[in-house]
């Protein structure tokens, strides 16, 4: 395998855990509630930074690039498990499914058109196209 782009090192002991990407260092960790001892984000919550993260860079871009009166965008997430059956677009009926909510806000002088327009490029972030697409993650011990 080729250098890794993250590595994640931890005591089985515990659930926190290092995270290495390049020459940042973060700590991922559950809220004690749950057994851990709340040092860093939950792996949810890293995933849900990677989507608004992302999704507010792609949103700029393109209002930059278009010359756009975009001063800002915030980004809150949530993600919960839904029953299947309580999702009107989902192909699977059964069982329980991830949910993810986005909402966005645009800080600026846009009209009704260019908010719509960035509404749709926020869903062609490239982390909101890997979560929506068919994922193959590939497992071996070394």
């Amino acid at each position: 395998m080729p250098d890794p782009d993250v590595i994640v090192r931890g005591d089985a002991a515990a659930f926190a855990q290092e995270i290495v990407v390049g020459r940042h260092h973060l700590i991922a960790d559950e809220p004690v509630e749950v057994g851990g001892k709340d040092m860093g984000p939950s792996p949810y919550d890293l995933l849900l930074a990677a989507l608004g993260s992302c999704t507010s860079m792609t949103i700029s871009l393109y209002a930059r690039a278009r010359k756009l009166p975009l001063k800002s965008v915030s980004i809150n997430l949530r993600h919960s498990k839904i029953h299947a059956a309580d999702c009107r677009d989902c192909e699977t009926r059964e069982g329980k499914i991830d949910r993810i909510e986005r909402e966005i806000h645009f800080e600026g002088t846009l009209n009704d058109e260019q908010r719509k327009k960035l509404l749709e490029i926020a869903d062609k972030c490239p982390v909101h196209r890997t979560l929506k697409s068919e994922i193959d993650i590939q497992t071996r011990e070394s």
